[in-house]
């Protein structure tokens, strides 16, 4: 998951990051970032799968997330 080891990079240079998965993705997630020395690091877990929505479905999805989303990233 190159998007777990992105989010990795960037918060050991002092940037927030999070990740967004899938559901079907999650576990993946949580192995890598313990494996990298973060476990516990918070990521955005959304629905699977989405590659089938249409881009109304995906904007409405999208918005769900949002909050949740800039909570990570908002450190302080």
């Amino acid at each position: 998951m190159c998007s777990v080891h992105d989010t990795i990079e960037f918060e050991k240079l002092g940037i927030p990051s999070t990740t967004i998965v899938t559901r079907a993705f999650s576990r993946a997630a949580v192995f890598q970032f313990r494996g990298k020395g973060m476990a516990g690091h918070p990521y955005v877990e959304i629905p699977h799968p989405v590659s089938n929505l249409t881009l109304a479905k995906m904007r409405e999805l999208t918005l769900e997330y949002i909050d949740e989303t800039v909570s990570h990233l908002i450190k302080g």
